[in-house]
């Protein structure tokens, strides 16, 4: 059998501007794609009718059918990764593997054991069966934008300024398309069906790739309006790579700098996780607030989980949520500021909630965004910012349509009283912050 190249697709499901990808196909050698349905991770999800898992099994297939008119195909392993490259070791006689970086720690651990296997393989030559992974869910990654003395910025704004110094054409060239007749030709391999796997296909609907010129050219008027169509909703496709990064940010740059700017957001927490890993296995980024005195009532949490607190724009925020798996950018620090505040429920339960639920979930922004609702996180701001949901009502939602199509019930009798009464919860909040924080 002639030696091959593997590429291993992760959180990049497309062919066209895929760095790995890209890199694995320009050197000269048969090239077979792989995708494994990690067992690790596929065990942890309760919800056996996860859409997120119905989402990839659609993009994988639509990979398929495209590599079966070339000739060729994936190769879909269901298992736990470690098992799932010896077998691959025995299938075929591998030269390189080559994949995209990611960042969360799972797979940091996962990617090294990944290598130490390949190097050891038993039919590998020395110095082994190479692993190389490539820059692609991020404009800029790791180290690539740190301060002066070498530093990880740990505050958004400077980091965005700099961000955006050193962005040029450069960082946001296109990786050329995919020559198909460069993959490994056999005969179209079978997916294990979701069924196979313990899930059930749903009946989702999931946002365009395409969120159009004109809604990114009116972001920054809209965005904060839950009541409208004002927001891209990609996140999905960002999460999962079927969109670029990089075409997503040239749109960007050139229509609006606000959209542009919460791209920087999602660089902002990677680089983050990278060189904070604690923050993705449930730490504060500011150990100082491990101190909190959290209250954790698990009814009253219950009751923020349905959408159940008396306070019609949280209520209508985790009704959204428990619905589509989707909920508005502005509503989203609404609830978390809730939950982690007038509630004093510790944000960590807030934030496995929010990865149970999201269409979009990824560990370095919803941690980011749970942190920095709590005030533990990366911000300057200080820990008495607190969200008056009425305000916020009143402001972005002054009409109730966001409201009232998930809270239609909110103005009759039925509709129950507020969980907590806001300048009661807020008092409490600053005494119990300041009391731990004082101390310190």
């Amino acid at each position: 059998m002639a030696k091959v190249n593997l590429f291993w697709f992760r959180r990049d499901l497309r062919l066209h501007d895929n760095a790995g990808l890209y890199h694995a196909l320009k050197v000269g050698k048969p090239v077979v794609p792989i995708f494994i349905f990690d067992k690790k991770i596929l065990d942890l999800l309760e919800e056996k009718k996860d859409p997120r898992v119905t989402f990839i099994h659609e993009a994988v297939k639509e990979i398929q059918a495209i590599l079966a008119e070339a000739g060729s195909t994936l190769d879909v392993r269901y298992g736990n990764p470690a098992q799932v490259f010896k077998d691959l070791l025995e299938t075929y006689e591998v030269e390189n593997v080559f994949a995209n970086h990611d960042y969360e720690p799972y797979a940091s651990e996962r990617d090294a054991a990944i290598q130490a296997l390949l190097k050891e393989s038993a039919q590998a030559r020395e110095p082994g069966i190479g692993f190389k992974t490539y820059k692609d869910q991020v404009i800029f990654d790791r180290d690539e934008i740190i301060k002066d003395d070498a530093r990880p910025y740990t505050v958004f704004t400077p980091y965005s300024k700099r961000w955006l110094a050193t962005l040029n054409d450069f960082y946001l060239k296109s990786y050329p398309e995919a020559d198909l007749n460069q993959f490994y030709k056999q005969q179209p391999l079978n997916i294990p069906s979701l069924e196979s796997m313990g899930f059930i296909k749903t009946e989702q609907d999931y946002p365009t790739r395409d969120p159009g010129e004109a809604l990114i050219s009116h972001y920054d008027k809209h965005r904060d309006i839950p009541g409208m169509a004002g927001t891209s909703r990609v996140g999905v496709h960002l999460r999962f790579g079927t969109i670029s990064i990089r075409q997503l940010a040239t749109k960007a740059k050139s229509l609006n700098e606000v959209y542009l700017k919460e791209l920087i957001w999602r660089d902002f927490y990677q680089m983050i996780l990278w060189h904070f890993p604690k923050v993705g296995k449930g730490q504060a980024f500011k150990i100082e607030y491990e101190k909190i005195k959290w209250r954790n009532n698990e009814n009253e949490f219950e009751r923020w989980c349905k959408g159940d607190t008396g306070y019609p724009i949280v209520d209508a925020g985790m009704r959204e949520l428990n619905e589509t798996g989707f909920m508005h950018n502005r509503i989203r620090m609404v609830v978390a500021s809730f939950l982690c505040k007038h509630l004093l429920i510790d944000w960590r339960w807030g934030e496995a909630y929010f990865a149970g639920k999201l269409l979009d979930f990824d560990l370095a922004s919803n941690n980011g965004g749970w942190q920095w609702a709590a005030g533990s996180g990366c911000d300057a701001a200080p820990y008495f910012r607190i969200f008056n949901p009425y305000l916020q009502t009143k402001k972005f939602d002054p009409e109730f349509k966001y409201i009232r199509r998930w809270v239609p019930e909110f103005e009759e009798f039925r509709y129950p009283k507020p969980i907590v009464e806001h300048e009661a919860a807020r008092k409490r909040c600053l005494e119990v912050y300041s009391e731990t924080l004082k101390k310190i």
